[in-house]
């Protein structure tokens, strides 16, 4: 099956994943393709399709002979969709792209002067939506350039390859995809994720995050008689994110630049309550960042009285560049198969995380590999057609290039 074809029946599943949700994974209907895939493992030629309660998929293909001895490498993507957009329904088109706007609908346009990317693809064909929904890119894609691979590779039993461990994970895009996963089953001594943007993406340093909820606590008396009385939490909670610098925030930084991003806020005069996200590249500046929160609590604690405000800072994930340095063959190994691939990689750090983040401080070093999508998580996502065919190239040159 050609992996355009793949990606289309898989984004005809309404996978998207749901962050207010208490059960795993947080979204039944995410095992329905779950179950799907397991199938279709199956009818390739993997050994050991199967789907555990949590939803996870797991899969491998064997090692060829004479080459029993290579170490296990995996594959990994995730099969939910971003809960930031309308993602049940979906209706994608294939359109040969010749330049200038895309007309998604009568309504909604994709216009070129917006999204600068399109430029690389004239004369492609590239796979959109109807503008009403997301298009699942992120990270069906992935999937399907997974499985896609390796079916060429079991229908093609002379080409020689280590043994192969493929898994697809629920909940990644509400911060959950790697809860449960069974690294010890698994069986790869390392693996990449597929959950990356435009082709050639290759990145193995990201974000430490952390999230900080700001409690700010008052009091309220009738403003008629509120002089000298009134402590307004919600004056003393901006005066809180006041405090932090300015120009660190996401709207004023780029590359392995740090910030502090203010998400939601909500109170009255009584209480306050302030949700910040935590981003820096650099271990020693994200921890400072952290005490920065610490030290202007202090202080306003210092200056309305010791119960005033309360930070709680929860760690999310860290830079899996500290656990990729030691396996740096991993990065080699796929310059190496983008460059057999005619594609030039491009390393970036990510200004975010990945499953494959939290997977390297369990123990699986796990860099990250381009999808060859765009505009993730809205209705102006898009992957050319082209860019799915090399990156199957570059996963089958992936897990072929050390034997």
């Amino acid at each position: 099956m050609h992996v355009s074809e793949r990606f289309l029946k898989y984004v005809s599943f309404d996978t998207q994943s749901d962050e207010s949700s208490t059960t795993v994974p947080t979204t039944e209907k995410q095992k329905l393709l779950g179950a799907a895939l397991v199938q279709e493992l199956t009818e390739i030629g993997l050994h050991g399709a199967r789907m555990d309660d949590y939803g996870y998929v797991y899969a491998w293909l064997p090692a060829t002979a004479g080459c029993e001895g290579v170490p296990c490498l995996g594959l990994i993507a995730h099969m939910d969709t971003a809960p930031s957009a309308p993602g049940a329904n979906v209706s994608p088109r294939v359109v040969h792209y010749t330049g200038g706007d895309i007309h998604l609908s009568d309504t909604v346009v994709m216009r070129a002067s917006e999204f600068e990317s399109l430029r690389r693809y004239v004369g492609q064909d590239l796979i959109v939506t109807d503008g009403t929904t997301l298009l699942g890119a992120d990270d069906k894609a992935g999937v399907a350039e997974i499985v896609t691979a390796m079916e060429h590779l079991a229908a093609h039993p002379e080409i020689p390859h280590g043994r192969i461990a493929v898994a697809f994970t629920p909940d990644e895009e509400v911060g959950s995809g790697a809860d449960h996963f069974d690294v010890e089953g698994f069986g790869a001594a390392a693996a990449y994720t597929v959950d990356g943007g435009e082709l050639g993406e290759l990145e193995y340093e990201n974000f430490n995050a952390a999230s900080a909820r700001v409690t700010v606590r008052g009091f309220n008396i009738h403003p008629g008689s509120a002089k000298d009385k009134m402590r307004n939490a919600c004056l003393m909670a901006l005066e809180f994110a006041s405090m932090l610098p300015p120009a660190e925030t996401p709207a004023h930084t780029e590359g392995r630049e740090g910030f502090y991003h203010l998400s939601h806020m909500e109170g009255d005069e009584t209480e306050a309550r302030l949700s910040f996200i935590i981003r820096d590249h650099d271990r020693q500046k994200f921890e400072a960042r952290k005490e920065r929160m610490n030290l202007i609590a202090a202080y306003l604690n210092e200056k309305y009285g010791p119960t005033t405000v309360q930070v709680e800072l929860k760690d999310s994930y860290y830079n899996m560049l500290e656990q990729i340095r030691p396996h740096m063959y991993l990065i080699h190994r796929a310059r190496a198969a983008f460059e057999k691939a005619g594609v030039q990689a491009v390393e970036v750090p990510i200004r975010g995380g990945t499953d494959g983040a939290r997977l390297s401080y369990m123990g699986l070093p796990c860099p990250n590999l381009s999808t060859g999508g765009a505009n993730f998580h809205g209705v102006m996502e898009y992957i050319p057609v082209p860019s799915m065919e090399k990156m199957v190239e570059v996963l089958v040159h992936l897990v072929t290039e050390a034997v």
